[in-house]
């Protein structure tokens, strides 16, 4: 499944405008509408980050006896 993200303005009268929305055609989606907060981008991209950092066998052994 492919995730698109676009951060719009909403216009005087509640409107807003998307792109062309690069799927193929007559495809159901979902659109969830959020109020934009530059702080929770970082949230956002730290979710999305990578946690192979928690994979370490040595520290993994360390907390076996724990």
């Amino acid at each position: 499944m492919q995730a698109l993200k676009y951060i719009t303005e909403v216009d005087a009268n509640g409107h807003i405008s998307l792109p062309e929305i690069p799927l193929l055609k007559s495809n159901r989606v979902e659109i969830i509408i959020l109020p934009y907060q530059e702080d929770e981008e970082d949230l956002l991209r730290a979710a999305q980050s990578s946690t192979a950092f928690w994979n370490n066998k040595d520290d993994d052994e360390a907390w076996n006896d724990v």
